[in-house]
């Protein structure tokens, strides 16, 4: 098969010809190739660039990139992050900042579908990276191919072409791209996978074997998890917490490792799972009973909390306070009910829940007066609603 033939096939497999597609828009080759592969395939098109400023030409790319969109006759967005001192994983917080920021123009615009330009060589690459890290076998099944994020649907119809094969497409076809230099800048960890991979090619390690092992693995997960969603029986969700009764610690231990790390990920909010020997740690925690903590999460008793110090500091009523709470009602300052707030309420004992599970709970304050606390039994007209209820149904 010709591989524009090939090229066009993905992208009408994967995304719908009946609603607007929304290319998340880098101008690299591979999101270029995207947009013009979804333009050759008569697909309604719009898309939104992020300019993370991190770099001083990033604002020129990024208007460069419209003027191609304008010339292209699609409606083109740039999104700017606006950041000070960036602190930890550089690449971690840039990639949380750009899917908040395509979410964010997605609601705007109305658009439900977004596109992503990775390929073959990502999910390669993500597979060293997971190799890297003592990854379980969900880090080390490649990339996911689709997947629904508070109604918005993301979408990366070129995980079964080559990075290569794109840009000679897009040479053939005289279409211009902009290569970041970022991505020959090897203090990043993927960047350092993009080399190991080219030295690994000798050896017939290549990204098409390696995608292909990825598959493999994504398959057996996928059977995974079903007993995975099986075990969910013996897990409660009560006030935001999670209590782990002990069948857990009777299926077998990939199974009982991929529960907790699915809390672990529900509790904090992370897009990415702990290392595999971390999770084995607090589930082993877990099923004994015993104290232990891990990304924002603490284990005791055989519950699975928010940790104290980890969780969201003071909104307004109205707004999703530690990422996952919506309080509504009155004006008032949602923040953690704490030591103090726990005090004012009576007869808390009689909800039969740890004490240490409502301090990380929601209240309401003015100053130093707790005004509600939901969760505790003190609603006074405040509502409260958890915005990611807990499943371990994929």
């Amino acid at each position: 098969m010709p591989v524009e033939e090939r090229l066009f096939g993905l992208i009408r497999t994967a995304l719908p010809a009946d609603q607007t597609i929304g290319v998340a828009l880098s101008g690299g080759g591979d999101s270029t190739a995207l947009l013009h592969l979804c333009l050759r395939a008569g697909l309604r098109v719009e898309a939104v660039t992020v300019d993370h400023r991190l770099r001083p030409e990033s604002a020129t790319e990024a208007s460069a990139v419209g003027a191609l969109c304008q010339a292209l006759g699609v409606r083109h967005e740039v999104r700017v992050w606006e950041h000070g001192s960036i602190g930890g994983n550089l690449m971690d917080a840039a990639r949380r900042a750009r899917m908040e920021l395509i979410r964010d123009w997605a609601e705007v615009r109305g658009v439900g579908v977004i596109a992503l330009g990775h390929t073959r060589d990502d999910v390669a690459e993500t597979v060293l990276m997971g190799l890297a890290r003592s990854a379980g076998i969900a880090g080390l099944a490649g990339m996911r191919p689709s997947w629904e994020e508070a109604g918005l649907k993301f979408v990366r119809p070129l995980l079964a072409a080559g990075r290569q094969e794109l840009r000679d497409w897009l040479e053939s076809g005289g279409i211009p791209w902009v290569d970041d230099p970022t991505n020959e800048n090897d203090r990043f960890t993927r960047i350092k996978a993009r080399r190991a991979l080219a030295a690994l090619a000798p050896l017939g390690i290549g990204a098409e074997r390696l995608a292909e092992v990825a598959a493999n693995l994504a398959r057996a997960q996928e059977a995974l998890a079903v007993q995975v969603a099986a075990a969910g029986q013996w897990v409660e969700e009560r006030a935001g917490a999670l209590r782990f009764e002990a069948g857990v610690g009777a299926e077998p231990g990939e199974v009982q490792r991929q529960v907790v790390m699915a809390a672990v990920q529900w509790l904090s909010g992370d897009l990415y799972p702990p290392r595999a020997a971390e999770v084995g740690r607090l589930a082993a925690a877990l099923t004994a009973g015993r104290d232990a903590t891990l990304a924002g999460c603490r284990a005791r008793g055989g519950w699975l909390m928010r940790e104290a110090r980890a969780v969201g500091g003071p909104v307004a009523v109205g707004q999703v306070w530690d990422g996952r709470w919506l309080v509504e009602g009155p004006a008032g300052e949602v923040r953690a009910l704490g030591a103090e707030g726990l005090r004012q309420v009576n007869d808390w004992r009689n909800l039969g829940l740890p004490r240490e599970v409502l301090l990380v709970t929601p209240g309401v304050w003015e100053g130093d007066r707790l005004l509600a606390a939901p969760l505790a039994g003190v609603s006074a007209g405040w509502t409260l609603r958890l915005q990611r209820p807990f499943t371990l149904h994929r």
